[in-house]
Order: structure tokens, then sequence, then C-alpha cells
């Protein structure tokens, strides 16, 4: 399973975990969350403006990560891959378990830090909390010109 939020941080943990998947002939589980935060943020929007289209700009959005989810299988060459696409909704860290619960993963792969570079120096907040709670062994991927 990896972890993709976009960030600089996700090509390279997607690109590792494809490699890794391919020697040991794996499954691989693209999976990125779209954060609960953003959405009740635009339900509040929707409260002083209720011609706002929460529905429709979440559905657009679930869309848009669906599609960039499979532009990102094809830039990682995993066209050999058994690759499933999940887009979930919630808090990042937990709708993350709770997909580790119910897709039983052997590994998850994940950058080090996400979109949010300044919210932790060193390690995401994302990150950190998975580091502290993940039931299953959890690799960490720094950027690519960071490695070395």
């Amino acid at each position: 399973m990896v972890a993709v939020d976009f960030s600089d941080y996700s090509f390279p943990a997607a690109t590792y975990a494809a490699e890794l998947a391919k020697d040991v002939n794996a499954k691989i589980l693209l999976t990125n969350v779209f954060n609960q935060r953003d959405i009740d943020m635009m339900n509040n929007v929707a409260k002083r403006a209720p011609e706002f289209p929460v529905k429709k700009y979440v559905d657009e959005y679930l869309k848009d990560r669906r599609e960039r989810l499979e532009d990102l299988a094809k830039k990682i060459d995993i066209d050999h891959l058994d690759v499933e696409i999940n887009v979930c909704i919630g808090v990042p860290y937990k709708a993350l378990l709770k997909e580790i619960e119910e897709k039983n993963p052997d590994i998850l792969v994940m950058g080090t830090k996400g979109r949010s570079n300044l919210v932790d120096m060193v390690i995401g907040s994302c990150a950190q909390k998975m580091f502290r709670r993940c039931p299953i062994p959890l690799l960490s991927i720094r950027e690519a010109q960071n490695q070395g």
C-alpha cells in the first residue's frame, strides 16, 4: 500500500513501492485521502452561500484524484502489476489506518512529509501519527533529491 498525497514525496514513494512489488510479485494499492477538514470547510462556506455546490465540488475533486492516481500509476511504469486505486475521505492518518484494517496490506510505503511542508520540519504530521500507530511495517521514503 502506498499513501499518495501528490506532494514531492509521493512519486519517489510510489516508484519504490512499485519496484518492491515487482520484486515480490505483489499487488500494489495506491491510496489517497481527501481530508475531511476540507469538506467541513466547504460545508461552512455553503452555510453562508447556499448556492455553493459542495456535492458537485467534492465529486469533481474525488474524480480528479482518481485520475491523478491513474496517471501516477502510468508514470511509475507498473503496467504489469495488479494495481488498485482508492480515494478515501477522512482524517488522513485515520483513513489510512482504516484502509490498512480493511485491505490488510503487508507494508505501507509513504513519504516522510506531505503537502504541508511547514507543519513539521523533518517529518510530516500524518507521517508522525502513522509511525506511532501503524499496525504493519511502514517504509518511509524521502524525496529523491534528498536521498543519499
